[in-house]
């Protein structure tokens, strides 16, 4: 193992965690063969194989399940000696480590440069997770900050809300109730549905927003918030979405957000990190601007203007606080 390197091990460590060679080439951005490449020099150098394949999954051998616990000490190891040197560094040409749940992709990016643009010199490393994705950023060390609407019970966190989050249901501006006002829950129970995947933070969310009565024709199970919306655009059904992922298709009168009683559903964005991690100073000082700046500038990138206007006042009221 002498010849091993830290490369070979964070792809082991990534395919070992997915139990799939394509989710980890997709999370790492390298093609599947790369992936596969550097797996094998590693087996080589082990000596013996850390995978098998029995059908269409592939498991950990013994040896393999022994070599991931190393693998993750030495990894989170290395990830402390960065943060340790990243301290003598400070803000200016630190690198700053953040994961955020996919609703956030939106409007993320932006809230970076705008960060980026008071400290400069910062190196910026932003991942976009389904909520099972961004969990395992945070359980296994691999990120500083994660931005995300419901913190996790199981993991020792610090968390805090910075900004709100609503959510909305919308629909085809043809549609036969956008029209009406005060829509009540029960005029949607058997309205096709086309929602995000079980476990998904959009999904919890539906399932609190809609008082646990769930919709009975859920006509699709999408992974993907923008093929929702495109399915939506088409006419398949409608669907409770992030406020925070439609400004441009309402903008556009290409979606149109419906006037359910209690919506829209307002949840929060929060910042989170291991209780106990030491956090580098620039993810420190994009901790502080997400709890100072976070609220005003969300609202300014995001634009929604939901119709009706009754809604638009109540998220101004909401955001104003």
């Amino acid at each position: 193992m002498k010849n091993a390197t830290l490369r070979q091990l964070k792809v082991f460590e990534t395919v070992a965690r997915h139990l799939s060679f394509s989710r980890a080439a997709e999370e790492l951005h390298l093609t599947q063969p790369a992936v596969s490449t550097q797996v094998k020099k590693l087996e080589e150098h082990a000596g013996l194989p850390l995978f098998e394949q029995l059908g269409k999954k592939i498991y950990l051998t013994p040896g393999g399940a022994e070599l991931l616990h190393y693998s993750r000490t030495i990894i989170q190891q290395f990830q402390e000696a960065e943060d340790a040197m990243t301290q003598f560094k400070g803000i200016t040409g630190g690198k700053l480590n953040v994961a955020v749940i996919s609703a956030g992709d939106y409007f993320f990016p932006r809230l970076l440069v705008e960060f980026a643009r008071s400290h400069p010199g910062v190196t910026l490393n932003l991942s976009v997770h389904n909520r099972e994705g961004l969990l395992n950023q945070l359980a296994n060390n691999l990120t500083d900050l994660a931005i995300m609407v419901r913190p996790p019970l199981d993991i020792d966190t610090q968390n805090e809300a910075f900004a709100p989050h609503p959510y909305v249901i919308v629909a085809a501006p043809d549609h036969h109730l956008v029209s009406q006002k005060n829509i009540p829950l029960s005029a949607l129970l058997n309205e096709p549905f086309v929602v995000r995947e079980k476990g998904s933070d959009t999904w919890i969310s539906m399932e609190e927003g809609l008082a646990g009565n769930m919709p009975k024709n859920v006509v699709m199970e999408i992974r993907s918030t923008e093929t929702i919306k495109q399915a939506v655009i088409a006419g398949m059904g409608i669907s409770f979405l992030s406020a925070h992922t439609i400004s441009l298709e309402l903008q556009a009168g290409s979606l149109a957000v419906l006037d359910v009683v209690g919506f829209p559903v307002m949840l929060n964005w929060y910042v989170v990190h291991r209780r106990n991690k030491r956090l580098p100073p620039v993810a420190q000082a994009f901790h502080d601007f997400l709890l100072e700046e976070g609220p005003i500038l969300i609202e300014r990138l995001v634009r929604y203007n939901p119709k009706p206007g009754k809604q638009a006042n109540e998220l101004k009221q909401i955001a104003g606080q």
